[in-house]
């Protein structure tokens, strides 16, 4: 049986199966989005598909910048907030 990759959400710091997270990317191209197919290329960071995990990182944002390795502009993180609560709540 074939292992299933596991990820860490950068808020909460809860392991879980990599599918079941919410996948923000940094492109090439520098751009920060969401990657709701978890294949776009780019720098990567995972949190939990949970109200309170969003809501919480999103705040400061000092963990996803630090995963993503990028700071994130105030913009950025309305777009996020939005692209991810927004999923959450037609899942």
């Amino acid at each position: 049986m074939k292992k299933k990759p596991q990820r860490s959400c950068v808020s909460c710091r809860t392991v879980r199966d990599k599918k079941d997270l919410l996948r923000i990317v940094v492109t090439p191209e520098g751009d920060v989005v969401y990657d709701p197919s978890g294949k776009l290329s780019g720098r990567g960071a995972y949190l939990c598909p949970d109200e309170k995990c969003i809501t919480t990182e999103l705040k400061k944002a000092a963990k996803l910048s630090k995963g993503l390795k990028k700071p994130l502009t105030d913009e950025e993180i309305k777009e996020l907030a939005g692209s991810l609560l927004g999923s959450i709540k037609t899942s």
